[in-house]
């Protein structure tokens, strides 16, 4: 379960100052998802709280019913997580942005060059 404390540091992080209108949308929903499944865990503790004061459930079994639940709700975080990779780089492979790899191999590819310009000033 993600605990308050996570969930403000997840928010702080968020809250980076915007670049662009894209990274600000992105935020929002981001934001916005983080929201929704604090509200749900908190709506879930309350029901299973609720069941337990009332002898409808015994505290092991509500536990145990909690730890379902979060199991549950990470297994489909992971799925949404990996197809959201997928549709970014769809997005930004339209925009023509470059990846951090391909940045990378550029600079890489420039210190080379850098190198043997140096060795030809040399020689």
């Amino acid at each position: 379960m993600v605990t308050r404390k996570e969930r403000k540091a997840l928010e702080d992080k968020v809250e980076a100052p915007e670049r662009s209108p894209l990274l600000g949308s992105a935020r929002k929903v981001l934001l916005a998802g983080i929201g929704a499944v604090a509200l749900a865990q908190d709506q879930a503790e309350d029901f299973v709280n609720r069941l337990v004061a009332r002898g409808e459930i015994a505290a092991a079994d509500g536990r145990k019913l909690l730890r379902e639940v979060a199991e549950r709700r990470k297994k489909g975080a992971k799925k949404v997580e990996g197809g959201l990779d997928k549709r970014v780089e769809e997005v930004l492979d339209r925009m023509n942005i470059p990846t951090k790899a391909e940045i990378e191999a550029l600079g890489d590819k420039i210190s080379e060059l850098a190198t043997k310009i140096d060795e030809l000033k040399q020689a």
